[in-house]
């Protein structure tokens, strides 16, 4: 490559919602994917094996594509494993953070959920959040362990059952007296592509945060001194487990990648 890309890491392709962000706000970056489909789903992990694995991971993925910025697109890997990649490796890293702040900030009803993976929802990280920004709120959090494989099945053309992705985020939808809820974070990055599923079963009209574009900003200002000649040809797309089927190959393609194993 004839500059330094910006590597997106993710534990499987729900992490391509963060790269089509980063692409709107620095469309003349060249970037590299990293899916983790040999650990997919992250959430089934035991926390100090998949902290090994991750880490373990980051030593050879920087000397391949030495990236000048790397982005986490994955709110469980995030919240267990930044702190030791940074304290690792010389290169920024941007991870992805539940958006508490901000629907803290938004909410007209005080009552707020994060729907997010069970390992995301255990982390003392996530309650950090909620202690610090949203005391003055009742926050509901929400561990799904099937949606962000329903995520990545519903990316590939098969179409999620309406009954069992109701059940899935029904315990995101909470009144009380008068209030409901009226914010629900969206704190992994595969869920923004079910947005449009989860608007035609939830009981009530909600807003969906998509974290995708606080991480894009981030890493635009981190990028922003670093200066950029775009050349010709796709970006890659590196599968972890292998070449992938033909279905995600041609997803990945939509997304301006190819796919290799």
């Amino acid at each position: 490559m004839s500059e330094k890309p910006i590597l997106v890491f993710d534990s499987g392709i729900g992490g391509l919602s963060v790269l089509r962000e980063l692409r709107a706000r620095m469309p003349d970056r060249r970037y590299v994917y990293i899916a983790d489909d040999a650990g997919f789903p992250y959430g089934d992990w035991e926390e100090a094996a998949l902290l090994d694995r991750i880490v373990g991971m980051f030593a050879g993925l920087l000397a391949t594509h030495d990236p000048a910025l790397v982005v986490i697109a994955c709110g469980t890997a995030s919240t267990l494993v930044l702190p030791e990649l940074r304290a690792r490796f010389d290169v920024p890293f941007v991870g992805t953070v539940p958006a508490i702040k901000p629907a803290a900030e938004q909410t007209r009803s005080g009552l707020i959920s994060v729907l997010a993976t069970p390992g995301t929802v255990r982390r003392d990280y996530t309650r950090g959040l909620i202690d610090s920004f949203a005391r003055d709120c009742e926050v509901q959090l929400v561990g799904s362990p099937r949606l962000a494989a329903m995520a990545e099945a519903h990316m590939r053309g098969d179409r999620a059952q309406p009954d069992l992705l109701l059940a899935e985020i029904a315990p995101c939808f909470v009144e009380r007296d008068t209030r409901k809820t009226d914010i629900v974070v969206l704190a992994c990055t595969h869920y923004p592509f079910l947005v449009g599923a989860f608007r035609k079963v939830a009981p009530w009209p909600v807003d969906w945060l998509d974290p995708a574009e606080a991480i894009a900003r981030q890493a635009e200002r981190l990028m922003a001194d670093t200066p950029s000649t775009l050349p010709e040809g796709f970006d890659r797309a590196v599968f972890t487990a292998g070449q992938p089927v033909y279905a995600v190959r041609r997803l990945v393609h939509g997304f301006g990648l190819t796919a290799a194993g």
